[in-house]
């Protein structure tokens, strides 16, 4: 019994945490903004704790990341169509365009922030190998497609946090539009036309 407490209070401080994190990630004008000091104070924390934790600001991120992620690795992994296992590769690749889309949307601030912690290059984090793997994946079972590498490096550019902050926040394109866009573009790049609807579910 005694040697469950330290786990309880892992499990709590962890929490407290990510939810600090995310509030704060969620209210601040810039990344940059929000330091391990801020993040400590708001969950009622020493420092140390979250280096213990996390190890580095960058395993925070990811972490909290990866926390508000696990709705879409969910319906990608199980879910119904046109996300899930069970649909054609020319109707899920949009579908994974849209939901990337979409949650970085939703978490502007946080993609942000993790994309800059790629060693000055975004195609350097982790997340972004797992996310091009995944599509290049489905785009390889796409007949008169030459080359699915650059071809899921061109799609995912269309999502990268840095554009999305350009278009949704300093030229107000609203999200609707910004999924027909995607969903256009990832059509000319596939050959085909996108389903009726497919930018303005979900």
């Amino acid at each position: 019994m005694p040697e469950r407490k330290p786990r309880k209070d892992a499990a709590r401080n962890r929490a407290a945490v990510l939810a600090a994190a995310d509030a704060l990630f969620t209210q601040c004008e810039s990344p940059e903004e929000v330091t391990m000091a801020d993040i400590a104070a708001a969950a009622g924390v020493g420092k140390g704790t979250l280096f213990r934790a996390f190890g580095d600001r960058t395993g925070l991120l990811r972490a909290l990341y990866e926390a508000r992620l696990e709705p879409v690795k969910e319906a990608i992994e199980a879910g119904p169509p046109p996300l899930g296992p069970a649909a054609p590769p020319a109707q899920r690749v949009p579908a994974l365009l849209d939901a990337v889309l979409c949650f970085k949307l939703d978490n502007r601030r946080l993609a942000l922030a993790l994309e800059e912690t790629g060693s000055s290059s975004p195609y350097q984090a982790e997340h972004y190998g797992q996310w091009h793997s995944l599509l290049q994946g489905m785009l390889q079972r796409i007949p008169g497609l030459p080359d699915t590498d650059f071809t899921a490096h061109a799609l995912l550019a269309a999502t990268r946090a840095d554009l999305i902050e350009h278009l949704a926040g300093r030229e107000r394109v609203p999200r609707e539009r910004l999924r027909a866009q995607l969903a256009d573009f990832a059509a000319a790049v596939l050959g085909s036309r996108p389903p009726q609807g497919s930018a303005t579910e979900g």
